[in-house]
């Protein structure tokens, strides 16, 4: 655990480390459309419930009741989602976690990012996520994970 960095310890640190991301992916060439021009997403409306997904993936201390795949099978039926986008996201995610958080909750966030952006994709694809292909990880994953 890094000593100068506080581990991720509840709301507050998680709606920080998501405006934070959110700004980074909203500024994002590769992805910053699907947050922007496709989806026309209005962070400050939809932060608390992503905020709440998250409390709930992290800590499970918050309600979350809706259908995280809906919103991504929306933008992805106007533009086609890929190992490329989700591997984008899978970076900005880590190198936001990693700039603001140290200790085990940080480490839990990333690879939680990991496994929601690696079902995400397979869902979208088609792909049966309980058998067959259970190894798949996306190259652009792999390679920006390698890099940081």
């Amino acid at each position: 655990m890094n000593p100068t960095k506080p581990d991720v310890a509840g709301r507050a640190d998680l709606d920080l480390l998501l405006r934070r991301f959110y700004t980074a992916a909203f500024a994002d060439p590769l992805i910053g459309p699907f947050f922007t021009r496709i989806a026309g997403m209005d962070l400050e409306a939809h932060l608390p419930r992503i905020a709440d997904f998250w409390e709930r993936a992290l800590f499970r201390t918050a309600e979350y009741g809706g259908d995280a795949f809906a919103p991504h099978a929306a933008l992805h039926a106007v533009e086609p989602l890929t190992a490329e986008h989700f591997g984008r996201w899978v970076q900005l995610w880590h190198a936001t976690v990693d700039g603001l958080h140290a200790g085990p909750n940080a480490d839990r966030a990333k690879a939680q990012g990991e496994r929601i952006a690696l079902a995400l994709l397979r869902r979208l694809a088609g792909e049966d996520t309980s058998g067959g292909r259970l190894g798949f990880v996306p190259l652009a994953a792999v390679e920006l994970r390698s890099a940081a």
